[in-house]
């Protein structure tokens, strides 16, 4: 009866090691946008896009539905914030923001949202306004997407848990079945 309760211990240890496992992490996102997703408003004068974490690498592009772009310069990040000058007073019109960032675990995440601009006084350019030094565009996607979430660390952690409970449950039995043993 000794190895049954070796093996209830070795269950419960290993129901414990499980029940304190770190969660998984999930990827960052995007929490906020200046013009909001959907929004109408005045000529912004820049882009806001605010995250869950930090971010680092921004590249932001601003296109009206002729594909002129009106971003100025390179976007600054600044822990969560990133923030995207515009070149001018946007004319109205529909715009889009397809944006792309590394989150903090080291994923890129990337997105696409529109707005719209209502009483400008400025006029649609003939022809792209922006630099050579914009970024090129991030492919287009609506809403928020990680890589791939391939469990990482945690499908190892439960393996690792399965590999000792199961050893110890062997070295349970063959404890208690060794000669000269009850």
């Amino acid at each position: 009866m000794r190895w049954l309760r070796v093996l209830i211990a070795a269950v419960i240890a290993a129901v414990a090691l499980g029940a304190t496992a770190a969660p998984a992490s999930a990827h960052d996102a995007l929490k906020s946008a200046s013009p909001a997703s959907g929004a109408t408003v005045a000529p912004p004068s820049e882009i806001v896009l605010t995250f869950t974490n930090s971010v680092r690498l921004p590249q932001v592009v601003v296109t009206d539905a002729g594909g002129t772009a009106y971003q100025s310069g390179a976007p600054q990040a600044t822990d969560n914030k990133v923030t995207q000058p515009l070149n001018g007073t946007l004319p109205n019109g529909t715009y889009t923001v397809a944006w792309r960032v590394v989150s903090a675990d080291g994923h890129p995440i990337k997105g696409t949202y529109k707005f719209t601009v209502e009483g400008s006084t400025a006029q649609s350019p003939a022809s792209t306004t922006s630099g050579a030094a914009s970024p090129p565009p991030p492919s287009p996607t609506v809403g928020t997407s990680g890589g791939s979430d391939d469990g990482g660390a945690s499908g190892w952690l439960w393996i690792g848990l399965a590999a000792v409970a199961v050893a110890a449950v062997a070295g349970g039995v063959a404890w208690a079945r060794r000669p000269g043993q009850n």
